[in-house]
């Protein structure tokens, strides 16, 4: 018979959580214990991994400064995803852990080295978020005025993607031998530099960490452009989108499996994973009110734009928010996040644009209702689509406590007695549990 599963994962960042709600406490106190919490009541709903997202500066371009932003607790704070990704994995047994850390900002070297440590603390469970970064701001500090072109920071990423397989390589998988009566520890036969000189990076390795269960972490990307797509078929082992439709959701699909064929990998390898935002409630006309009040209060529509104008780095205060947008924008940031947003030709309102989709950023599906309507449409999506899973989220990436419950005791039970997500974890690793089916 055919598994007609598909996996689930949650897409978040180390950031205030719903603050403005009742349910919040805005990220106090900021020891993670808030998120170790979510990790252990998704681990209990049996997703597939949780995503850590992260940005390395504090956006400066709504408005042209950093007020909107620190005002409102949008993208900053934003705490280093790495520990907490190592304190959810500690805190659970079953759930992957995946962080972002840009090919901009750590050496290969160092990744590699921190990646191998914390699949070795998780038993085999860590993902890496591969992200270039799309913002001057993050380059400046760093040590650049400006990121390089798009184009170029793929080379560069292909490059550095080299460089870490040959570091985790560097270590055969039977190096450490443990020969107490030898007095051996390591076979240093097992063991050797890789001398890489390539025309962005230059290391000599080896990696100086023993080989982790995994050998290399599970790679996730999320790359929307042409040149974006090849990246991720190339190297991903998960890949999240934001679609308009399961017809948009079935095209991604097709095209990223049909790219991994042209690299010589197994397309069944690499799971798709699509941005949802379910807004749940007991009928489908209190889920409506429900949505329809969130995403049209002035906070949503500011929060969404300051959002798009930080990972776009062009300023939406600047345009009237009941009138469509003048002119077709353009970005050297995230281009298929600017895309998707934009909507361009559609006559919708700037506000329209903020409200559609759950926010135009991070829905692929109209998914309101009660658990049960939300299940049924997402295995109907699923069912056209032809996998392989969703990765849910909500449109600004805070979550309360509240909306954790209403997917986990609400829309999981639901999508499990359709049979359509697993009621439990067969394997340890978490590339074995994304290719389970």
């Amino acid at each position: 018979m055919t598994d007609t599963r598909f996996h689930l994962a949650w897409f978040m960042n180390f950031t205030p959580d719903e603050w403005r709600a009742p349910f919040g406490q805005g990220g106090y106190p900021w020891d993670g214990q808030f998120y170790i919490e979510m990790a252990q009541t998704l681990e209990r709903a049996c997703f597939d991994y949780i995503m850590i997202e992260d940005k390395l500066m504090v956006p400066e371009t709504f408005g042209s400064d950093r007020k909107y932003s620190l005002a409102n607790g949008m993208m900053a704070p934003k705490h280093d995803p790495a520990p907490l990704a190592v304190a959810m994995g500690m805190a659970t047994r079953n759930l992957g852990v995946v962080a972002t850390m840009s090919t901009m900002a750590y050496p290969p070297f160092m990744l590699a080295r921190l990646s191998s440590t914390i699949d070795s603390l998780t038993r085999g469970r860590f993902g890496w978020n591969v992200v270039t970064s799309a913002e001057d701001l993050a380059a400046q500090n760093f040590g650049m005025d400006v990121l390089p072109p798009r184009e170029e920071r793929y080379e560069m990423a292909d490059e550095y993607m080299d460089v870490v397989r040959q570091l985790f390589d560097s270590w055969d998988a039977d190096a450490v031998v443990l020969d107490r009566e030898n007095g051996v520890y390591a076979d240093s036969a097992k063991v050797r530099s890789i001398d890489f000189e390539g025309k962005y990076f230059k290391v000599r390795g080896p990696l100086n960490t023993v080989p982790s269960p995994q050998k290399h972490p599970v790679y996730v990307q999320a790359g929307a452009s042409p040149r974006g797509r090849d990246f991720a078929a190339q190297h991903a082992d998960s890949i999240i989108s934001v679609a308009n439709g399961a017809e948009g959701m079935k095209a991604f699909r097709d095209d990223i499996r049909a790219r991994a064929e042209t690299f010589g990998r197994n397309p069944d390898d690499i799971k798709v994973l699509f941005c949802i935002t379910p807004t749940l409630a007991e009928t489908e006309e209190a889920a409506r009110i429900k949505y329809e009040r969130e995403t049209t209060s002035d906070h949503f529509v500011n929060d969404i734009l300051a959002s798009i104008s930080a990972i776009t780095e062009i300023d939406f205060s600047g345009y009237a928010l009941d009138e469509p947008l003048p002119e077709k924008l353009v970005t050297n940031g995230e281009s298929g996040t600017l895309d998707k947003f934009q909507q361009w030709g559609s006559g919708k309102t700037l506000r329209e644009l903020a409200a559609a989709q759950g926010g135009g950023l991070v829905s692929s599906l109209e998914l309101i209702g009660t658990p049960a309507e939300v299940a049924d449409k997402m295995g109907e999506a699923m069912a056209e689509v032809g996998g392989d899973g969703f990765l849910l989220t909500t449109p600004v990436l805070r979550v309360s406590r509240k909306y954790l419950v209403e997917i986990a005791d609400g829309l999981v039970p639901e999508l499990q007695k359709r049979g359509l997500v697993r009621t439990e974890y067969r394997h340890q690793l978490l590339r074995d549990n994304l290719r389970e089916f």
